[in-house]
This record gives C-alpha cells, structure tokens and sequence, in this order.
C-alpha cells in the first residue's frame, strides 16, 4: 500500500495502539485485540447512535446528522451534507471543511486522522480505506494512516482509495476505480490500479484551491 510524501501532509503509518502486545502474548497473536477498551466502549456508543439516531434521520436532516458527528467528536463545517446510510467509522477522527458531501453507502474507515477539504464529493459506494494490516508479520497487526482528499476532489460511486493515498485538489477518482497512489491535482484517474486518463480544467474550482495540492483553507475554528 502507498507510503507517500506530499507537501502539505505526510502519510506515514501508525501502529494501531494495542496491536504491538501480539508479539508479547502467549498463544495466537491473532486474538489480541486491535484497539484498546476505552476505543471499543466508544465505537459501541457511536454504533449504537448511528443505528438509533443517523441512519433513521430524514434525508434532509444533514444539520441533524452533522450534530451527531460532533457529538462524537468530528470537527464539521457549514452546510456539509452527509448521507443517512453514509457510514463513518471514526468520528473523532474526521475533520471536514465546508460543504462536504459524503453520499449513501459511502463508507470512511478512518481509524487515522481524515481530512476532507472545501466541498469534497464522495459518492454513493465509495470506500475510503484508512487501515491496513503487517500481513508479513504473525500477528497480522493493524496500521493505520492519516489521508487527505483535497477542495473540490470527487470521489465516484464504487471507487475505492487505498491506505495511506491521498487527493490532490480537483482530482477526480472516476466509477469503480481504485486508487493505489497519490491522486495529483486537477487529474482524472480511471481503472483498476487507477491511471490518469486526462486534466479537469482548473477554472472549474474557485482560487485559492486551483493553485495548490491542498487547500489553504486550513480547518479552524469549526466545532
């Protein structure tokens, strides 16, 4: 999986806090937890919300679903819209800025940080992938990795981006596609490893976000 350097964010892995105690256990390392009670008791609490309270919201309630992503953590800004059947793994770990659209059946498995710059599109199907496992290793631990999707990045129903695989801005991850490497500004990539095929016109995306890998828009000041 990409291991990849940009600019403005580095993307290096992160072992997954209790996954080292597999090598010291007795017996099957497997069977070692990956995360620790505290990260556990939280995720039960967000699971129990998401199936009581987001995904049975009306579709136009994304202010009501964007509170309970607060609630738990997330730092949202104005008029994001995230889906009802839009699933977040993490919710303190998602960082969006404004006018974020996460759309039904989009999944973010962000057990490392996520950050979802100005008006980034991830549609329906999609799958952000933030993990992967040490499959040389007998424990088969977990490894996490920060990413980035940058301002006015679309990422299209059934497209996929790997661990540790960040966005540039304005790049577009076309239907069904699966994005192994770092996506550079304004390309459009299509396939299984995804190629780029062609540039968006930059005149698409407002300045500042047609200049710059990322956005500079830093979040700030969002709760």
């Amino acid at each position: 999986m990409s291991e990849s350097e940009t600019s403005t964010i580095t993307t290096s892995n992160i072992d997954v806090p209790g996954s080292h105690r597999a090598d010291a256990a007795g017996g099957d390392p497997t069977l070692i937890a990956a995360f620790p009670l505290q990260d556990r008791l939280r995720r039960l609490a967000w699971n129990l919300c998401y199936i009581l309270l987001y995904r049975t919201s009306p579709r136009p309630l994304h202010g009501w679903r964007s509170l309970l992503l607060r609630a738990f953590g997330a730092k949202m800004g104005a008029a994001c819209h995230f889906y009802p059947k839009s699933k977040i793994w993490a919710p303190w770990n998602l960082v969006c800025e404004d006018r974020v659209t996460v759309a039904d059946d989009a999944e973010l498995y962000n057990p490392s940080l996520l950050h979802l710059d100005s008006h980034v599109i991830v549609s329906q199907g999609a799958y952000i992938c933030g993990a992967t496992h040490r499959y040389d290793e007998p424990s088969f631990r977990l490894v996490s990795f920060p990413m980035r999707l940058g301002a006015y990045s679309w990422i299209c129903a059934r497209a996929a981006v790997n661990p540790g695989v960040n966005v540039g801005n304005g790049a577009i991850l076309a239907l069904g596609s699966i994005a192994t490497k770092d996506l550079e500004p304004f390309g459009i990539y299509a396939g299984a490893p995804a190629k780029k095929v062609k540039e968006r016109s930059r005149e698409a995306v407002p300045a500042p976000y047609n200049q710059n890998a990322y956005g500079q828009n830093a979040y700030a000041g969002r709760s």
